[in-house]
């Protein structure tokens, strides 16, 4: 007769609190450093900038304001045909990598991944090298085109917003089953018809979740309207003039509600259509396998390459640019642009790595917390704390900038002393980018065996010992993964630390912008460089050390 299993021994002190503090601290960070700043943005936009008095004013200036609206306009013309050309494009490349049997996926896909890694005013400054007045295109041609303005911005923004739509369209296609295509062929369906009768309607909220996301980057983006936008004003642009242009900050606190309504109204609209397209795949789906058809993949192909080699050459030339003498009429090697030690540039770029690297670790850790308590104590406060974890992405960074300089920025507050500091910038890029970082962690959380954790309980072991030998093994490569992403995110933002940086605390990214306002393109884009560079080899190291428990992940 075999001997019984020993019982769980009860859990005292830190290991039977360890769940409760693992779901409250996460919720007190979200509810003081998202839902209190947020909540301080609406009130400040009902705070008269003249005055000083409560009401409506700000809002009843703006029908004297035409600039606004027609920032406004251009932003919503701005998105809509950004979205509709950079869905299009992604859904040909993701069939492509997804679908077609085409030569060099792996180039491609990595190629198009350029502008992760980059701040984005450096599609700006590409274009720019490229296309602008003094552009090599210009040069060879002997023209001079004019880049700024609707154009350039709606390139820029294109190749910014690609290698997002075409993520998640892969997803979609991905979650199709083969034997749909089986079927289809055995009840004399063609290729056009299986296209439209299974792929497409397969797709379709890929798609429409693609389109929100892209839609979302591109009314909220700063980087490029600051660098290449030139006449053409929209609603990231109007905030910052307001509030660093005119120092009216209940105006900027108004436009900043008003870029805040469309942006959550799309990521509201993305959240739903993306989970409907998760519940069209199955555990039990087979994924169609890549067929080898020239009539399709070579025009797939050749679509895909040119939309790769694009990316690269506008992100390529910016770092060629920077070790050419005199772009474009001297070009040859140098590395002056490099000496930028007298304006102290390297110095923000250092502040940049630590700030991040800090970032990173607070949030995987604040994550790790979250996500094992909403697994292990579900229940109402869970509930609420996965709903804050949610909403972060719906506002755009200088938004969430802007309610944080307001919300510290402040002599009669205590928290005020903390203005100028590294910690609002901290916590900003943390908040910022907290919700990609949840719903990675969350899905990591939910491929962990129960089996493991029980049978750790079985044996005698407490919550202590199930994170020890269940949860971090497990999650080694997740935890890795979010990290490598929040400390991406934080080197190259620039939207959500544009009104927290101080003359002794820069930042890597700004540095870029200040650069390039200052007329050094050439420095801009030699510091671009650097940020690409650290960005690039801390994301080769972080996967290799993700590697050997990529199974578990």
């Amino acid at each position: 007769m075999s001997a019984p299993l020993p019982a769980a021994v009860p859990e005292r002190g830190l290991a039977r609190w360890l769940p409760r503090l693992c779901l409250w601290v996460p919720l007190l960070v979200l509810a003081i450093f998202f839902a209190l700043p947020m909540l301080g943005i609406a009130w400040r936009s009902l705070i008269e900038d003249g005055s000083g008095q409560p009401g409506l004013g700000n809002y009843l200036a703006l029908a004297d304001m035409p600039g606004i609206w027609r920032a406004a306009r251009n932003s919503m013309l701005l998105g809509a045909a950004v979205t509709a050309v950079t869905v299009t494009l992604g859904f040909i490349v993701a069939y492509g990598l997804e679908r077609c049997a085409m030569p060099g996926k792996r180039i491609i896909a990595t190629l198009l991944q350029l502008p992760v890694i980059a701040p984005s005013l450096v599609l700006g400054l590409g274009l720019i090298f490229l296309l602008g007045r003094n552009g090599l295109v210009g040069k060879m041609l002997g023209i001079r085109p004019d880049i700024y303005g609707f154009w350039g911005l709606m390139l820029a923004d294109i190749l910014y917003a690609l290698p997002q739509a075409i993520l998640i369209i892969r997803v979609a296609l991905r979650q199709s089953d083969a034997r749909q295509y089986e079927a289809a062929e055995v009840l004399g369906a063609g290729g056009w018809r299986q296209f439209l009768d299974i792929t497409l309607p397969g797709a379709r909220y890929g798609l429409l979740s693609a389109a929100f996301v892209v839609f979302t980057v591109t009314i909220t983006d700063f980087g490029n309207a600051v660098v290449i936008g030139g006449d053409f004003s929209v609603l990231a642009t109007e905030i910052y003039n307001q509030v660093s242009g005119q120092m009216k900050f209940g105006m900027g606190a108004v436009v900043g509600i008003l870029l805040l309504l469309p942006a959550a109204l799309a990521v509201w609209i993305e959240r739903g259509t993306a989970k409907r397209q998760a519940r069209m795949g199955g555990e039990s789906a087979i994924p169609p396998a890549a067929t080898w058809l020239p009539a399709r993949d070579v025009p797939v192909f050749a679509i895909s390459a040119l939309a790769a080699a694009c990316v690269a050459l506008v992100v390529g030339i910016v770092v060629f640019s920077s070790f050419m003498r005199l772009w474009p009429y001297r070009m040859t090697f140098t590395l002056r642009h490099y000496a930028l030690d007298m304006t102290g540039a390297y110095e923000s770029l250092w502040t940049s790595v630590w700030i991040s690297a800090a970032a990173a670790g607070l949030g995987v850790a604040l994550l790790f917390m979250l996500t094992f308590a909403i697994r292990r104590r579900p229940g109402p406060l869970a509930s609420l704390a996965a709903l804050l974890s949610a909403m972060p992405v719906a506002v755009p960074g200088l938004v969430l900038g802007l309610s944080y300089a307001l919300a510290f920025n402040s002599a009669t507050m205590p928290w005020g002393a903390l203005y100028g500091t590294a910690v609002p910038i901290i916590l900003c890029n943390l908040i910022h980018f907290h919700t990609q970082g949840y719903a990675a962690m969350m899905t990591g959380m939910r491929k962990v065996p129960g089996s493991l954790e029980d049978a750790v309980a079985v044996l005698g072991g407490g919550t202590l010992r199930v994170l020890r030998d269940v949860y971090l093994p497990w999650l080694r490569a997740t935890l890795v993964s979010v990290g490598l992403f929040l400390f991406m995110s934080a080197m190259v933002t620039l939207s959500a630390v544009i009104f927290l940086v101080t003359p002794s605390l820069p930042l890597a990214a700004v540095t870029v912008m200040r650069l390039d306002e200052a007329g050094l393109t050439s420095q801009a884009a030699a510091f671009s460089t650097c940020i690409m560079a650290i960005v690039a080899t801390i994301a080769l190291l972080t996967r290799m050390l993700a590697r050997p428990d990529s199974r578990m992940a």
